[in-house]
């Protein structure tokens, strides 16, 4: 049965290779158990029903993509849209939780029919790449300013709008130990250094009587709380589209990056680069995303810590499906997930916007009229604590230096209409 499913034979691969993968790639990933209910539940939403939420959107889109796509790529809530979610729509913009995650679904909605016809293609080509590279850095930046202000290292001041914490006080110590755990454990190359990390400062603050331990096993909690809870009347409000748009925009080219980046190493594409079967991915995600939204969790996107089960062996959807199941019995350690501090949980968002921003290593900085647009892009984001200003500013920034430039010929309809109506929605033409 399993051979009919994922033809693992043509693959080169074997069952016990592929659960070897799906379990380097589950704990590549589980950080998101700890660290998703956390960031969600600022918002008011219960913690314990984000937590039900988080394992079965990140079961359910790990399972789509194995079965649909027959892929090696696992997926759960995306980091960075939880921040956005949580940080941006909800606590700064002042929207309610339900009305967000009805953003979220209209997202997902519009996403799903972009894969069906085929407009995701037309979408990536027209924005550049180190405008795509930007946005990632800004969503790294905006990563580390939340996780630094959660531990207590950064706080506001009112001269400077921020300043630096109590560093003699346990929170920001932790924080700085956990974050110096996770990078020495990645760079010596070992599985799960991140959730290693939160694991090891949850024990040490239980240890110094910092936080309660709750225990690690339970039934789960029930998801009633935020089961079926959005609000896709209210999200459908016009001051919501630009929020739509950025749900939209960050999942398609975080999909399409981490679908590029674990094909290419797991050798599934052709000569050109292309990636065989990449609408059916793009719908398993998409599919994922409407599902996530109705159990209560912010976007399900496709996770690039599946390249850990790819380099593992894995080569096909048996791996996914692995993930799936792992997800499924991690309902199971809803006590441990609720003993996790908040400072434990920050040094794990700190180096993910490590990550983001190494792909600012890859842009041109000789080239002004490319380097201010997608310095405007990375610093917006923070500074405004909205992911969502940073792509306007970014597109507006990139068009307008590009035109007067004289450099028309670097745009195209679809950069120029986009930037008009930021322009619009920041109500600078109607002002």
């Amino acid at each position: 049965m399993l051979e009919k499913l994922f033809q693992l034979k043509a693959h080169n691969t074997t069952v016990r290779t592929e659960i070897i993968a799906g379990i380097t790639t589950f704990l590549a990933m589980a950080y998101i158990l700890f660290v998703n209910p956390t960031i969600l539940s600022a918002t008011g939403m219960d913690k314990g029903s984000v937590f039900v939420a988080t394992c079965l959107a990140a079961a359910i889109g790990s399972l789509l993509m194995g079965l649909i796509a027959n892929y090696p790529i696992a997926l759960a809530p995306g980091m960075g849209l939880n921040a956005f979610f949580t940080y941006t729509v909800v606590l700064h913009m002042g929207y309610t939780w339900q009305i967000a995650l009805g953003a979220v679904f209209l997202s997902a909605l519009i996403f799903f029919a972009l894969s069906i016809f085929k407009i995701r293609e037309w979408i990536i080509a027209s924005i550049p790449l180190p405008l795509r590279s930007g946005i990632a850095a800004g969503i790294g930046l905006f990563l580390a300013i939340i996780a630094l202000q959660g531990a207590g290292i950064v706080i506001a001041n009112p001269a400077t709008l921020v300043g630096i914490g109590d560093l003699a006080k346990p929170g920001p110590l932790l924080a700085i130990l956990g974050f110096i755990i996770i990078v020495v454990l990645e760079a010596r190359r070992v599985t799960g250094a991140v959730l290693i990390g939160i694991l090891v400062v949850t024990f040490i603050s239980m240890g110094l009587g910092l936080s309660p331990f709750a225990g690690v096993f339970s039934a789960p909690p029930s998801i009633a709380p935020t089961f079926l809870q959005l609000d896709i009347k209210g999200a459908l409000d016009i001051s919501l589209v630009s929020v739509i748009f950025a749900f939209l925009f960050v999942d398609v080219f975080d999909n399409s990056g981490t679908l590029i980046g674990v094909t290419k190493r797991a050798g599934l594409a052709d000569e050109q680069g292309n990636i065989p079967k990449m609408g059916k991915a793009l719908i398993a995600d998409s599919a994922a995303a409407l599902f996530g939204s109705l159990l209560g969790t912010s976007t399900t996107t496709s996770y690039i810590e599946s390249a850990a089960g790819v380099s593992a062996g894995g080569r096909t959807g048996l791996t996914a499906v692995v993930v799936a199941v792992l997800f499924i019995l991690s309902l199971f350690f809803s006590p441990l997930a609720s003993s996790v501090p908040v400072y434990a949980t920050a040094p794990a968002l700190l180096f993910i916007a490590v990550l983001m921003t190494a792909g600012l290593a890859e842009i041109d900085w000789k080239d002004i009229t490319t380097a201010a647009p997608v310095t405007v892009t990375a610093l917006t984001m923070p500074l405004t604590y909205s992911i969502a200003n940073g792509i306007a500013f970014g597109f507006i920034t990139w068009t307008l230096v590009k035109l007067l430039s004289g450099r028309r010929h670097e745009l195209n309809a679809a950069l120029i209409v986009l930037s008009v109506l930021f322009v619009i929605k920041l109500g600078w033409l109607s002002a």
